[in-house]
């Protein structure tokens, strides 16, 4: 990842540009029925991250994420989401081979035909871009809909297991584009306008919980549920963006997806399998 993006060696591997923020989060009164995770059923402070991914260039189409920690007294989660619905690998071998044929060569680029080549064999890992390419995001991190690409065990307080997907969509956010034009980085104009809306105001995020169905496939990180944008969704609780944090606030934790609190289990699929150790290595090299 490190070498498609050309990093430097202590940023993040992936989404590196971004901005570590604070809020509350309140649990609405269905969560209980999905889970039993003190993280997601009772108040508490959040730390947050909002992000872009890729390398250091021009583009107004990369990928967004939010990262952020519910819970308290040793209760927390973690949850990783982003702004597709899938990811662009269904496997860690095919995720290396993705990497490895993007690599920029001796002229500061990828080989096109290596790239064609591998998608042709591949096409699943063209899903990810698809969607992203039918659906432009907004200008603004806060009018933005994350999603969790992992199929999440959830137990609630009857010891019923069913599993859920992560949906974070935006409460009441409308997005503006810039009122001048500067020739500016995507990035900072993000950063800039997501620093101006909390200044204004709270903002808020529905944290939604997508409820499987018999046939559903768990296992593929890269194809999304039938029907995923119709089916029954439960309210979790809601997300309210405070106030803006030091980056170091955000140095620390890793927000490893790995860390759940009981109540909200770990996806059976290889891609989640490895974030644990992934994460974990990432943080040490920062460091």
């Amino acid at each position: 990842m490190k070498g498609v993006t050309g990093l430097p060696p202590k940023a993040r591997a992936s989404f590196a540009r971004g901005r570590c923020v604070r809020g509350t989060y309140a649990p609405s009164d269905q969560a209980n029925e999905i889970t039993k995770s003190c993280s997601f059923t009772k108040p508490s402070r959040v730390l947050a991250r909002f992000s872009l991914e890729g390398s250091l260039d021009n583009s107004v189409t990369l990928l967004r994420g939010f990262s952020f920690r519910l819970g308290s007294d040793g209760q927390h989660s973690e949850v990783c989401t982003q702004s597709a619905p899938v990811h662009f690998a269904r496997t860690l071998d095919q995720m290396s081979a993705f990497l490895r044929a993007r690599i920029p060569g001796p002229d500061g680029r990828p080989d096109v035909e290596n790239v064609e080549a591998f998608s042709v064999a591949n096409p699943e890992t063209l899903h990810q871009a698809s969607y992203m390419a039918a659906h432009p995001p907004p200008a603004s991190f806060a009018c933005t809909t994350y999603w969790g690409v992992h199929a999440f065990p959830a137990t609630n307080s009857k010891g019923e297991t069913r599993f859920i997907k992560f949906k974070i969509a935006p409460v009441g956010e409308q997005a503006t584009e810039p009122k001048v034009k500067v020739r500016v980085k995507p990035a900072e104009l993000l950063h800039d306008d997501l620093e101006t809306r909390i200044a204004a105001r709270d903002i808020r995020f529905s944290v939604m919980a997508l409820l499987d169905r018999p046939g559903d496939p768990v296992m593929d990180v890269t194809i999304r549920w039938p029907d995923e944008d119709r089916r029954e969704a439960v309210r979790l609780g809601t997300i309210v963006i405070t106030g803006v944090e030091a980056s170091d606030a955000c140095d620390e934790p890793v927000f490893n997806p790995s860390t759940l609190a009981e109540g909200i289990g770990h996806p059976p699929d290889e891609m989640f399998a490895a974030r644990r150790d992934a994460y974990t290595i990432s943080q040490k090299r920062r460091r």
